[in-house]
């Protein structure tokens, strides 16, 4: 009787170290499970950071050109700039992007030109207007404009009109003459600038750098639910 009740409790001790094994089995993979799915989503978070620091797709944004340009009043001139590069035009409304960027790309071999001629690794380019808003006709110098970035001063390398007469220097009530300033590629658009026409300076880059960041965001939206 005695060798039958330690068989008995033997038996169930083994059973009890099965299940506990069992058990033990079934949470350790359970918790690989959870970490391999953690990983998994840190993974895609990361590769989801890694996108969204790159270009945004063209054609979903819906800034106006006025939303990201820097404009400077001048005595009676009033001077818009912006920026051709593709981080920012692409946060524009389609047709306002289309527009930018063949200008672009209709200056883009002299752009090379300037950046071999000048042993440059690029050069950035902007769109720069100036509009005649007093009476009678008004004058401006091509080159007097200065953009301030990172504690360093910048002048334009090179002017490239738009249309033929900007180099007059001159314009009538209400006309308005533009071009393709090139400008060192060193000025960080993701910073501060100041720019600076005659005697008035302008800090507005501030706000519509956040302005833009802000579209990129939408962007990255819409495109990813336009997305069959």
């Amino acid at each position: 009787m005695e060798i039958s009740v330690n068989v008995c409790h033997v038996r169930q001790s083994i059973r009890s170290s099965l299940l506990a094994l069992l058990c033990a089995g079934i949470c350790q993979a359970a918790a690989a499970q959870a970490a391999a799915g953690r990983a998994d989503s840190t993974r895609g978070d990361s590769l989801k950071r890694v996108a969204r620091s790159g270009l945004i797709p063209p054609g979903f944004g819906t800034l106006r050109q006025d939303d990201v340009a820097i404009q400077v009043q001048n005595l009676g001139l009033l001077v818009k700039l912006v920026p051709l590069e593709e981080s920012v035009i692409r946060t524009l409304a389609p047709d306002s992007y289309r527009a930018l960027h063949t200008i672009r790309e209709n200056k883009a071999r002299q752009l090379d030109s300037i950046r071999t001629r000048l042993g440059l690794p690029g050069v950035q380019a902007w769109l720069v207007e100036f509009f005649n808003a007093q009476q009678g006709d008004a004058r401006y110098d091509v080159m007097d404009i200065l953009i301030r970035s990172s504690g360093r001063d910048f002048r334009p390398l090179d002017v490239l009109p738009v249309k033929p007469g900007f180099g007059d220097g001159r314009l009538a009530q209400r006309e308005s003459r533009s071009a393709v300033y090139a400008f060192d590629p060193a000025i960080d658009l993701t910073q501060p600038i100041t720019v600076t026409i005659g005697t008035q300076t302008s800090s507005a880059w501030n706000d519509i750098a956040q302005r833009i960041e802000l579209e990129r965001s939408f962007v990255w939206s819409r495109a990813g639910a336009a997305k069959p």
